[in-house]
């Protein structure tokens, strides 16, 4: 069997919410699998916090910007090892000047950025600086792009997660307003795709499989198993996709319903949200 440290458990734990036992068994039984622990977790009807295995679990921070022009969207996040250093103004200063660097550029790749020149010098180099300050690895581990008629960026409060929105109308009624609360609304609820059609398949497939799952171990009947399965998926869409959502500010309407309320031709192009630890 494979061995699990407490490290793992605990990396488990802080990603789920889950119980340190879950934690343990789980990862056990997915043989050090983060994403099918995570899977087994929900499967055994754990509520688990809406985070993946696909992010760096690391200090740093997060920014978003957009151009002048409001065409172009970019966030960045730069990580460190510990909050304090996170924190500094240098650090902090260093971050604004990459994702500067990226929005002047119209930068389209993480790759693309870190081979641009700052100050004469690479980003690598600025970064091996800033390690000879502070005696801590810096890595510049994400960075995201939108293009659209229309772009927002929502930095939320403590720089530990931000938002980019695209939309197709920059001539919408209220649109500086819907864009700000949209952007607000993917900080806070985290959807994974703009309308259930922009669902991957893979992911379809896994929610279908740990529908019929969970139906098994309450003692559904094996009749009741796909439609029980298919009402879940429903619920998953509504949960964790944007238009679907409930809308944060007035929980009464979709955040579809709130977009035809304001323009009946306005729509989400697309959406990027970097958090630290998720």
């Amino acid at each position: 069997m494979i061995n699990i440290t407490a490290a793992d458990v605990n990396k488990l734990r802080q990603m789920t919410g889950a119980g340190m036992m879950d934690c343990k068994k789980a990862l056990q039984e997915s043989e050090g699998d983060f994403e099918k622990a995570i899977d087994n977790l929900r499967t055994k009807g754990q509520k688990v916090a809406a985070k993946r295995a696909d992010r760096d679990a690391n200090e740093g921070i997060v920014l978003s910007q957009t151009t002048e022009d409001k065409t172009f969207a970019a966030v960045v996040m730069l990580n460190c090892e510990t909050d304090f250093v996170g924190k500094t103004p240098e650090f902090t200063q260093l971050a604004k000047d990459i994702l500067d660097l990226g929005i002047k550029n119209r930068t389209k790749s993480l790759d693309e950025l870190k081979g641009l020149k700052l100050d004469a010098i690479s980003i690598e180099e600025k970064l091996n600086e800033m390690l000879a300050k502070t005696g801590e690895k810096l890595q510049l581990t994400h960075y995201e792009f939108i293009e659209a008629p229309v772009v927002f960026a929502y930095n939320h409060h403590g720089n530990r997660l931000a938002t980019i929105l695209g939309l197709n109308k920059k001539d919408a009624n209220n649109v500086s307003e819907i864009g700000h609360e949209l952007a607000m609304q993917i900080a806070a609820m985290n959807p994974i795709a703009i309308d259930k059609e922009d669902v991957t398949p893979e992911i379809i497939k896994r929610e279908l499989e740990i529908g019929r799952e969970q139906a098994r171990q309450e003692g559904k009947p094996e009749e009741m198993i796909e439609k029980i399965a298919t009402g879940k998926l429903s619920k998953f869409y509504r949960d964790s996709t944007l238009l679907n959502q409930d809308f944060v500010r007035d929980t009464k309407k979709t955040v579809r319903q709130y977009l035809a309320d304001n323009d009946k031709d306005i729509k989400v192009t697309a959406f990027k949200r970097l958090m630290l630890g998720a």
